[in-house]
């Protein structure tokens, strides 16, 4: 049996398809004794990683850009793609079907403040509408909870949110989608990551934990919701069955899930684009500096 200890970033619904892999002995299933370790919270992940405290982690490759972006020869790379797609909605508290980015300009928007991605690929979206990002109203020190409770009160034009809290809404009568981000197209929200020697060393495991993501993505775009929700259900106090099935459903429509672990050069390049276009990086290494993709083909080509 390989071994590797395994860094969640935070626990989140979008990143239903490691759990699931997880509870199904995916990577066991392959040889490998996955050592899982709990999220200490986004802004420790890298760390751990980097650190040795942990051989790889799952995570936004907006980590791994802010860090090649400090250092050059950072060590950090990506493979075994799985969150392909922005999972971030915007909500308002009544229908608005026609809807469009620019009409940001005379609202006040509540963005994401627990993690900057969101807001990152979201204002290069409207930049491309033709919109200033600089000239929206957003309120930027609230949680998404927050905001959410604020549209639902009448408080806040529209709020940027994850599930479940938007399924929840609907579900209450108190908020209604009115974009989706993943509407843009692939962007790359959460890859398997390593630091390159460590991948090297354990290129047997590596590529074993891609076979049992394979393995894991084919069932979860296939699988019934509920039995999705059964199998993740042990990772998740307290799951709201409606509220989560209802998200799991939206995801697979949108796309947010990949149904295989290949890296996707576009979805790279439009998160590089994005973090430029915010100035939250000003150097970016490209596809072939951050992803190693041979890993994952020769993670698929042994399995045929």
């Amino acid at each position: 049996m390989h071994q590797i200890r395994l860094q969640e970033p935070f626990r989140g619904l979008f990143y239903a398809p490691f759990y699931a892999a997880l509870a199904r002995g995916a990577y066991a299933a392959e040889r490998v004794e996955v050592q899982f370790i709990d999220s200490p919270g986004p802004s420790l992940q890298t760390d751990a990683v980097l650190e040795g405290r942990a051989d790889l982690a799952w995570g936004g490759p907006m980590r791994l850009l802010l860090a090649h972006d400090r250092d050059h020869a950072c060590p950090l790379r990506l493979f075994g793609a799985v969150v392909m797609g922005d999972p971030f909605l915007l909500v308002g508290r009544a229908p608005r079907p026609e809807f469009r980015l620019t009409d940001l300009a005379t609202m006040t928007l509540g963005s994401v403040s627990e993690v900057p991605t969101p807001w990152w690929t979201l204002q290069d979206d409207i930049r491309r509408a033709g919109l200033d990002p600089d000239d929206i109203a957003r309120v930027t020190d609230r949680t998404m909870g927050e905001n959410a409770a604020a549209v639902a009160a009448g408080t806040l034009d529209v709020a940027q949110l994850f599930e479940p809290l938007v399924s929840a809404m609907e579900i209450a009568g108190t908020g209604h989608v009115w974009y989706a981000q993943a509407s843009r197209g692939p962007t790359s929200y959460t890859a398997f990551y390593g630091r390159a020697e460590v991948i090297a060393k354990k290129r047997a495991a590596c590529e074993a934990m891609v076979r049992g993501l394979a393995a894991t993505l084919a069932w979860f775009a296939a699988a019934a919701t509920d039995e999705i929700l059964d199998t993740i259900a042990p990772y998740f106090d307290a799951l709201d069955r409606a509220a989560a099935g209802r998200a799991i459903d939206r995801y697979r429509t949108l796309g947010v899930w990949t149904t295989n672990p290949r890296f996707p050069p576009a979805a790279l390049e439009r998160l590089q684009t994005a973090m430029l276009t915010a100035g939250a990086i000003t150097h970016a290494p490209g596809y072939a500096g951050l992803v190693m993709e041979d890993v994952t083909e020769a993670a698929l080509s042994s399995a045929k």
